[in-house]
């Protein structure tokens, strides 16, 4: 039996052992791996269940949905101050170590005005380091230096997630469940690959209705996910 080249896997489902890449007919090209595959001597295979992934010029991974987050640089991510010291916050990312967030990584940032943050604070942040082995750095900037969406998030809901639905959540165009709540109701809502979700609306009622539909929406297919946006939207008109 034939096997299926890695173009037509791409963005398909795969599993432990399905062979994605035969190195022998690849020559001269240099091949990044990302999480979920493997080399063993001219093929490259499957470590873990999810989709696989392909970013130009020729990095491949497998996404799946997992609790466990494991850091990138440029992730966006939802943080929750444990500790505070004098050149920097430590923060949980859900990650296999503690992240650290400089004082100095904000807008502006100065001894002089270094923000001061509660325990159990939480913020929207940029990973800016993320080297396996050592504590991530965090930035509540984007890469030019402007605050941007980051920084301490004040009210609302914070939810915990799979990396999967963040994922979708943060998928352009704008996925299909906050597409129809958007057109319904107002709020506010920060989604970090992480696998944590924040939402603010003006009443408790809108708050628990948007937080039930995106967790709802997970496995529902696109038709689906509007329509139970409209029932549960029906509870509070």
């Amino acid at each position: 039996m034939e096997s299926k080249s890695s173009t037509n896997l791409v963005d398909q489902f795969v599993c432990p052992g399905d062979v994605v890449l035969d190195l022998s007919s690849m020559a001269n090209q240099t091949i990044k791996l990302g999480g979920g595959l493997k080399q063993d001597c001219d093929v490259i295979s499957v470590m873990k269940a999810g989709r696989l992934r392909f970013a130009k010029p020729n990095k491949y991974w497998v996404e799946n949905s997992q609790k466990r987050y494991v850091p990138h640089a440029e992730d966006s991510v939802l943080g929750i101050v444990v500790d505070s010291r004098s050149d920097n916050f430590l923060v949980d990312i859900k990650g296999p170590t503690l992240a650290f967030l400089p004082v100095l990584a904000f807008e502006g940032g100065t001894r002089r005005n270094i923000p001061r943050f509660e325990i159990g604070t939480l913020l929207y942040a940029r990973v800016v380091k993320a080297i396996p082995g050592m504590n991530p750095e965090l930035a509540c900037t984007d890469a030019s230096g402007k605050a941007a969406e980051f920084g301490a998030l004040k009210g609302g809901y914070m939810f915990e997630c799979t990396s999967g639905l963040s994922r979708m959540l943060l998928s352009s165009p704008t996925c299909p469940v906050l597409d129809a709540l958007g057109k319904k109701v107002s709020f506010e809502i920060a989604v970090g690959l992480n696998g944590r979700v924040w939402v603010n609306a003006a009443s408790p009622p809108t708050t628990i209705i948007v937080v039930n539909a995106i967790t709802n929406s997970e496995t529902l297919s696109a038709a689906q996910q509007r329509i139970m946006v409209e029932k549960l939207l029906q509870r509070i008109q």
